[in-house]
């Protein structure tokens, strides 16, 4: 009786096994990633090459800090960049410029910008732009070609 009674289970355990051991795998499960909004989001280096504005975005996010990028957008402690490209320094609406921005005479081409981004002091003395330069040539081609992609 005690072999009857002890055959059976691993009968059935042999039985579960051998029939899990020629089933499909399972099929991958899509994970998807909820962030907060405003949570910037970091670029690695493979979504930075498969989407530069992704390289930008993570280049921008710490002039973000004060200046905003949204269509029709308030200005912040910076003046709201979308359509900056093109736009003539310090006439933005709504947002107190220096009398230094407002008489420098540029016109922002990407050009004007990267000299601007390099040293904003010495571009336009008395700037009040409070942010240091962007000395990484990389970083500052990346925030102007996402800028110049964000048309007003």
């Amino acid at each position: 009786m005690y072999k009857a009674t002890l055959a059976r289970p691993l009968t059935l355990a042999l039985a579960l096994a051998l029939a899990a051991c020629g089933s499909d795998p399972e099929p991958p499960v899509e994970q998807i990633v909820v962030r907060e909004p405003g949570t910037p989001v970091a670029a690695t280096p493979d979504s930075a090459a498969a989407d530069p504005s992704a390289a930008g975005k993570a280049a921008f996010a710490a002039c973000a800090a004060c200046h905003s990028v949204e269509l029709g957008g308030a200005s912040g402690v910076g003046p709201n960049l979308a359509g900056v490209v093109g736009r003539k320094a310090g006439t933005l609406a709504g947002f107190a410029y220096s009398d230094a921005m407002k008489g420098s005479g540029i016109t922002w081409s990407e050009e004007e910008l990267d000299a601007f981004l390099a040293n904003p002091a010495a571009k336009v003395p008395g700037t009040s732009m409070a942010a240091g330069a962007v000395s990484d040539e990389a970083r500052r081609a990346a925030i102007i070609a996402y800028l110049a992609g964000i048309t007003g």
